[in-house]
């Protein structure tokens, strides 16, 4: 098709009004908008057209159960430090090594949001609170879990995003919020028996989806954006 789209404006509005929730309300996501949003999704490209996602959606009883196990694992290394040496990630989703201008980011990201919520350098247990919402899904009513089969190449992850960010831009087109999570990826060992994963997949990340909650001023944070005229490099 070769049809510009009609109200880009509305596409553009999708993309930069989509941000990392952190707090969510109770109401209800109907399963009809999340099978339409993942329906709608699913035209991401992927390599030779291997569509290699596959996607567990969690609500009521399944997310709640998840939610306290992963909880408890969490304050279990929170007790005690060797614990985490069992929650490993099956893949590197940051580098080992941390250099300018990422690390610069990573701080100045995280700094503003503790900053944003009260919580200083040293405040050890309010740290630890605020990365277990990552675990309730925010209080999100619908978490999703993303495996892949790990026979797959390198490139399927950059297909994995591509469709994941589908996942988002749907979601807010329809006035819904997203937040997507590496944090549940430690927990692997937990959340594949629990979602009933086959022994061939790996954990790509989560997702928290649902209404965000606008009265709670964590969802005023607002993360900066380097210029395109920084990272572009035009060639003639």
């Amino acid at each position: 098709m070769t049809t510009p789209v009609s109200d880009s404006q509305a596409v553009d509005h999708a993309i930069t009004s989509r941000m990392s929730a952190r707090a969510f309300t109770n109401q209800p996501v109907p399963k009809t908008l999340i099978t339409e949003i993942l329906q709608v999704a699913s035209r991401a490209p992927s390599g030779t057209n291997t569509q290699p996602w596959k996607v567990y959606v969690l609500q009521g009883k399944s997310r709640d159960s998840l939610v306290e196990k992963v909880c408890a694992a969490h304050d279990a290394i929170r007790a005690n430090p060797e614990v985490g040496k069992q929650y490993q990630e099956q893949y590197d989703y940051y580098p080992t090594q941390w250099v300018s201008p990422y690390i610069d980011r990573r701080r100045e990201n995280g700094w503003s949001l503790y900053g944003l919520l009260g919580i200083g350098k040293g405040d050890k247990d309010k740290m630890h609170l605020q990365h277990q919402r990552n675990f309730k899904f925010f209080d999100a009513p619908v978490g999703m879990m993303f495996t892949l089969d790990p026979i797959m190449g390198r490139g399927s992850m950059f297909d994995y995003g591509m469709f994941v960010q589908n996942i988002m831009l749907a979601a807010r087109a329809r006035g819904l919020h997203t937040c997507p999570q590496a944090a549940w990826n430690h927990f692997h060992s937990i959340i594949l028996p629990h979602i009933g994963a086959g022994e061939g997949e790996m954990l790509v990340c989560g997702l928290s989806l649902g209404w965000a909650d606008t009265s709670d001023k964590v969802n005023t944070f607002t993360t900066p954006r380097v210029p395109a005229e920084e990272f572009t490099h035009w060639l003639d």
